[in-house]
């Protein structure tokens, strides 16, 4: 019996055959080229929030953002540190949907590693002494999602080719599917975290 997704089913076509670095590497290259992430919370109503922020870091692929504490997410991460990070380039069609939880860290030498002069830009410097913007401000807190599992979609066909076989498809019934679906698996994220020293 044929599947009744099979977009879903030819897309995910070997991908039992990838190997974990490949899915790394596939998965660094969308980032790479989406530079921004939606993270998205949940507040205490049940409702769905998400920003647009840069990771500051992605080693052993958790995701780690810079962020004033004072802002509503921390409240959302408090009741609910379930969270979602989306990337998407639609220059490319890629994306990857992240899957994890969330922990907040004020660790000094953490916000240091990760800090970036253009990141005061986001705080402003409150004329005070104390809230500068800077490395020590006490507003500044690091977003740590550390994913159970990440889906994403990367392209094996050029723009053309892309719309060549959705063309095709529409006109024979075959199914399009320009490029693979894969899944990182926990273990997987386990095995990025330890070799990457992030475990």
């Amino acid at each position: 019996m044929a599947p009744s997704d099979p977009y879903t089913a030819k897309a995910e076509q070997g991908n039992e055959s990838v190997p974990a670095s490949q899915k790394f590497d596939e998965l660094r290259s969308i980032i790479k080229e989406t530079k921004f992430g939606l993270l998205v919370s949940r507040n205490k109503d049940g409702h769905l929030h998400s920003r647009a922020m840069s990771p500051a870091s992605h080693q052993g692929l958790v995701f780690s953002f810079i962020a004033n504490e004072d802002s509503g997410k921390f409240d959302e991460l408090d009741h609910d540190d379930h969270v979602n990070i989306s990337f998407s380039d639609p220059s490319s069609t890629d994306w990857a949907s992240v899957a994890g939880k969330a922990r907040v860290t004020k660790d000094e030498k953490t916000i240091k590693e990760l800090w970036n002069p253009l990141t005061k830009s986001w705080f402003g410097d409150l004329k005070d002494g104390v809230h500068t913007g800077e490395p020590g401000d006490p507003r500044i807190a690091i977003i740590q999602v550390v994913p159970d599992e990440i889906r994403y979609w990367i392209k094996n066909r050029t723009s053309l080719g892309q719309t060549v076989e959705v063309i095709k498809g529409a006109v024979t019934g075959e199914t399009a599917a320009p490029g693979h679906l894969r899944t990182i698996t926990s273990s997987e994220l386990e095995l990025a975290r330890q070799v990457e020293g992030k475990a």
